[in-house]
C-alpha cells in the first residue's frame, strides 16, 4: 500500500492511500503504569479516516508504541465507516449530536464559508467531504466524545428526497 504524503493546513499531515481513503490522527494519548522498575508507557491513537466524498469513520487503537497504535486506529476506523447524506458541499439541515457529556451542533453554511470548527472536530468534517459548515460544541470537550457526537449528528442527516420517500410524497 503506497502512501502519498499530502500537505495540509495548520501543520497537520494527511496520508492518502491508493483506494482514495485519507487518515488523520486527531490525538495521541499516553498512559503510564507504575511497576517495580519504574513507569511503563502505552499509547492510544484517535484516528479519523474518510474519502472526502461522504464516507467517514472513527477509530481508536492502543499499543505499546505510537505507530502501532495509529495503524490499529486506522484499521478500526475502516471497519466503522459510515456513508453520509450531504447537500453539495454543505449539510442539508441543522442537526444536534450527543454522546456522553458532549453535544455538537452542526449548522449549514453558504458557499465559501469554510469549515468553522474546533481542532478536534475539523478532521471529521473535512474527511467527510463537507466544505461549508458552522459548528458549536457544548459540554465536555473530550476528543473521543466530540468525535462520536459529531458522527452521530452526521448520521442523522436526511435530504428532502429521503423525507419525501419516507412520507410517500412525490418530490419534484
Amino acid at each position: 500500500m503506497a502512501l502519498e504524503r499530502r500537505p495540509s493546513r495548520r501543520g497537520r499531515e494527511d496520508f492518502a492511500e491508493e483506494g482514495g481513503l485519507e487518515d488523520n490522527v486527531v490525538q495521541i494519548f499516553r498512559c503510564s503504569k507504575v511497576v517495580k522498575g519504574g513507569r511503563r508507557f502505552s499509547f492510544a491513537a484517535l484516528v479519523v479516516v474518510g474519502d472526502r466524498k461522504g464516507t467517514v469513520g472513527i477509530g481508536y487503537g492502543k499499543a505499546k508504541e505510537v505507530p502501532v497504535a495509529v495503524e490499529k486506529g486506522i484499521a478500526d476506523a475502516k471497519k466503522n465507516m459510515q456513508t453520509l447524506r450531504l447537500k453539495g458541499q454543505s449539510i442539508p439541515h441543522k442537526v444536534i449530536g450527543k454522546h456522553g457529556a458532549s453535544s455538537v451542533v452542526l449548522i449549514p453554511a453558504s458557499d465559501g464559508t469554510g469549515v468553522i470548527a474546533g481542532k478536534k472536530l475539523r478532521p471529521l468534517l473535512e474527511l467527510a467531504g463537507i466544505h461549508d459548515v458552522l459548528t458549536k460544541a457544548y459540554g465536555s470537550t473530550s476528543a473521543k466524545n466530540l468525535l462520536k457526537a459529531g458522527l452521530k449528528a452526521l448520521k442523522q442527516l436526511r435530504t428532502a428526497e429521503d423525507i419525501a420517500g419516507l412520507r410517500g410524497v412525490i418530490f419534484s
